[in-house]
């Protein structure tokens, strides 16, 4: 019996996210490593037990000290000689800064015959922060980011300079001991300096940026704050290596390969999608009915990572509202699909890893009393989705690639 779109659609986010997983990838970036004096592990990000626990069985005795500071849900049990912590995100917590406290002072005191392995992966930014600003003042300047529709170049602009550890501080911290990190990737174009804010590379960024970020967005900042936007960050260091170990590339790569196992010609149009993502759901809707006709199955992808502007009180994330913005081009096409999810298996402040929709389900949710504009408008595209079984729920999935979103499309029959 022929599968179903939704079907299919569900083997190809199983598919696509276990090609991406860390743990071959941090394994092979182990395999000529040396280390000398006390090796002390740090692992921070959504996708920090994982690649911990890959460091855990390749290095085994040889790890002096390690830490993991994830996201609440992420950490899964326990890994020897290493303390696991689990913390905020997006916003950073008070057990965000406590955690963090408990890397520096095992970071403390290191001398140069000691190496530091920092196991890297997005969000970062608010998992490992120790503010030089209020606690409460960072966590508002946060919300104040995130809810502007800035990018996250932009946010981990400001983000640098409002910390001690961020823009390359943590690497400072840790001189003279030798410092390799392993990253994964959750930004477009891999900016080294950018993912997690750049605890250990140089800062690309200038005060100048970070200035006019707060002035385009018109941050409410204290004085002490404005002060730190004008205070330069660390432009060189030395005795640091980092290695890429991961990429939304690799998770388009992987999401089209699942695709054309199952009989569909893919097509990536992107791997660098960044624009609101009601504007990617309403594009990707327009390429599904200009091929609605199509011959032979085919799969359209789009990587990348939109952004959502807050302008309501509801609950979503960006890869559901690209869903639910899609569902209104696509309205009465039998043969088509089109789902987005973030490869962490988090969309925003959900449970939700993103949205799935087809050509009935505007039609279904206007049956309700529902319209999907009004949802979009108050940002509440979890609960119109959940009333209509369109979330893609996969648990937290141990890696952070950023998101892809695909349109299937089958021939009519």
């Amino acid at each position: 019996m022929k599968q179903s779109l939704h079907q299919d659609g569900s083997i190809i986010i199983h598919q696509a996210i276990q090609e991406v997983l860390p743990d071959e990838a941090v394994r092979r970036a182990l395999q000529d490593f040396r280390s000398s004096g006390r090796l002390t592990v740090i692992s921070v990000g959504k996708a920090a037990w994982q690649m911990a626990k890959a460091a855990y069985d390749c290095l085994r005795d040889r790890i002096g000290q390690g830490i993991v500071i994830t996201k609440y849900g992420h950490a899964m049990g326990p890994i020897p000689g290493f303390d696991c912590y689990e913390a905020g995100h997006p916003v950073p917590d008070e057990k965000s800064f406590r955690a963090t406290a408990k890397a520096l002072a095992m970071t403390e005191h290191l001398t140069e015959a000691d190496t530091v392995l920092f196991l890297l992966s997005g969000g970062g930014s608010a998992l490992f922060e120790q503010p030089l600003v209020s606690g409460e003042e960072l966590q508002s300047i946060t919300s104040q980011l995130l809810a502007s529709g800035a990018d996250i170049v932009e946010m981990n602009g400001i983000r640098k300079r409002l910390s001690a550890v961020k823009g390359g501080r943590f690497a400072q911290w840790c001189a003279p001991a030798r410092v390799f990190s392993i990253i994964l990737s959750d930004i477009l174009g891999d900016p080294l300096d950018m993912i997690a804010s750049g605890p250990t590379v140089p800062d690309k960024s200038t005060c100048a940026q970070a200035v006019q970020t707060a002035e385009k967005y018109h941050l409410c900042l204290s004085e002490k704050a404005r002060q730190l936007l004008s205070q330069e960050t660390p432009k060189e260091l030395e005795g640091t290596e980092q290695k890429i170990m991961g990429s939304v590339r690799q998770l388009c790569q992987a999401a089209a390969e699942a695709c054309r196992s199952l009989g569909y010609q893919p097509i990536v149009l992107t791997d660098r999608l960044c624009c609101q993502a009601r504007e990617a759901g309403s594009f990707l809707g327009s390429i599904a009915r200009s091929h609605a006709d199509t011959q032979i199955p085919m799969a359209f992808l789009a990587g990348g990572e939109t952004v959502v502007k807050l302008t309501g009180t509801g609950r979503g994330g960006r890869n559901q509202e690209l869903a639910l913005a899609a569902a209104e081009g696509i309205q009465g096409l039998e043969n088509v699909l089109i789902f987005s999810f973030g490869s962490d298996g988090t969309d925003g402040p959900t449970d939700a890893a993103g949205g799935m929709v087809d050509g009935n389900t505007q039609k279904r949710l206007c049956d309700m009393g529902i319209s999907i504009h009004a949802v979009l408008a108050n940002n509440d595209a979890y609960s119109a989705l959940e009333k209509v079984d369109g979330l893609i729920v996969t648990g937290p999935t141990g890696t952070n690639v950023n998101d892809v979103a695909v349109v299937l499309i089958r021939p009519k029959t």
